[in-house]
């Protein structure tokens, strides 16, 4: 297995590997987490963007997985007698690689597997464990020659006020990497923190959320394909839900006799029931039927199965295979596992959502920053437009706290903030 990273074009890097069926999956994922990544399919590698975050991302996610790490005669070798490796390659080999004789490897990758196990014994989710891995596997490795039991207040402060004062992150990822941090030394590794009451938290600004107009929004949606894809953003504003509420809907989440949609596992792992829009009934009903002829093909050809949620499958072994629990939103194609040949489909992955939508508002032309999100924002402050009490919209958006929706009056400029300038009236 390798890896090779070498500078690309409009600062971004250039990302190949070759690896075995279980270890491609691997890497693949981890060039996933990486924000902004995009395959180049003419000449067949991923490219990122060439700045220290990102870099810090997919390096730290390949050396947590326990893969490798740099070798220096490695790269010296392969790069003065390989033409296939330019000088300025980055090449990770595990064939060439030797275990790490610092104590702190092994102890990352205990500490990493002791996180899964906690994380998921509380039900957290997917991406809550992917940051608290990524900030403590970095901030072990930034205090890999001191004893983490002796830590106090201090040298926490020292690291997350270090990703602001050097890094510039928002104050939210400073939070975050604290929490990370306190996580792992209450739940992983049983210790309790020399003067926590000295603990510094980041302040986090009050922004407001960008919000689309009626005819912005109309215009958008006139530039969207007549695909499966201009169907799914349509029902994000249309519903309020969030991309991967809505990527993650099974066939029995919608109730076409009630117009309503049963959103499962939402943020915060809650539940919740919305609308189902009157407009998008017949097209998705369209949809569905198309969905379902590829299902029966699917069947027919041995497949047709797909993930269930929790232990559900060992509960119900064929529930999997029944209409159902089928996605609403199926990938194109259906990946194969070679070693088994079994073979299914997963949900659309959210990269092609937001990709469709980002080269839509491009042709629009308006400058706003618009994401999958944004039309959430834009459900909730136009049914406050049309008169909608806040604790329904509040209900429809699944927030715990009223407060949290209250931030679409300030968008509508209404509440305390809803007066006229004195100039309007001269």
């Amino acid at each position: 297995m390798f890896i090779e990273i070498q500078p690309y074009e409009n600062e971004t890097l250039s990302v190949r590997f070759k690896a075995g069926r279980e270890d491609f999956s691997k890497i693949l994922h981890a060039i996933k987490k990486v924000p902004n990544r995009a395959w180049i399919p003419a000449q067949c590698f991923w490219t990122i963007p060439a700045d220290r975050n990102s870099c810090d991302i997919l390096l730290n996610t390949i050396y947590s997985e326990g893969f490798c790490r740099v070798d220096s005669d490695f790269i010296e070798k392969n790069c003065e007698s390989a033409d296939s490796y330019p000088h300025n390659a980055i090449v990770l080999n595990t064939a060439m690689v030797e275990e790490s004789n610092t104590p702190t490897a092994p102890d990352i990758q205990d500490i990493l597997r002791k996180l899964d196990a906690v994380i998921t014994a509380k039900h957290y989710s997917k991406r809550t464990r992917e940051a608290y891995s990524y900030w403590i596997s970095r901030f072990i490795r930034e205090h890999k020659d001191k004893n983490l039991k002796a830590f106090s207040d201090v040298e926490i402060n020292s690291f997350v006020s270090r990703l602001a004062t050097k890094e510039k992150v928002a104050a939210s990822s400073q939070n975050q990497a604290l929490a990370a941090l306190l996580f792992l030394y209450k739940n992983i590794l049983g210790l309790t923190i020399q003067s926590p009451e000295n603990i510094i938290r980041a302040k986090k600004s009050k922004k407001l959320p960008a919000v689309l107009s009626r005819e912005e929004t109309a215009k958008i949606f006139s530039l969207l394909p007549e695909n499966d894809y201009g169907l799914f953003i349509r029902l994000l504003y249309g519903t309020g839900m969030r991309l991967m509420e809505g990527l993650r809907l099974r066939v029995q989440d919608i109730d076409f006799d009630k117009n309503e949609i049963t959103v499962h596992c939402g943020k915060g792992a809650k539940d919740r029931k919305t609308m189902l829009p009157v407009s998008l009934k017949f097209p998705l009903q369209k949809h569905l039927e198309n969905v379902r002829r590829i299902y029966e093909e699917d069947c027919k050809d041995g497949f047709g199965s797909v993930p269930l949620p929790s232990a559900l499958a060992k509960k119900y072994p064929n529930a999997g295979k029944t209409w159902a629990w089928q996605w609403v939103f199926p990938q194109a194609r259906r990946w194969q596992n070679k070693e088994t040949g079994e073979q299914g489909r997963h949900h659309i992955d959210p990269s092609v959502i937001q990709r469709t939508l980002h080269e839509a508002v491009l042709r629009s032309g308006i400058p706003k920053p618009i994401g999958c999100h944004t039309f959430r924002h834009s459900f909730a402050t136009h049914l406050l437009e049309s008169g909608y009490d806040i604790r329904t919209i509040q209900e429809l958006l699944g927030h715990s706290d009223v407060s949290t929706t209250m931030v679409y009056t300030h968008v509508l400029n209404r509440g305390g903030l809803g007066v006229q300038s004195p100039i309007d009236r001269m």
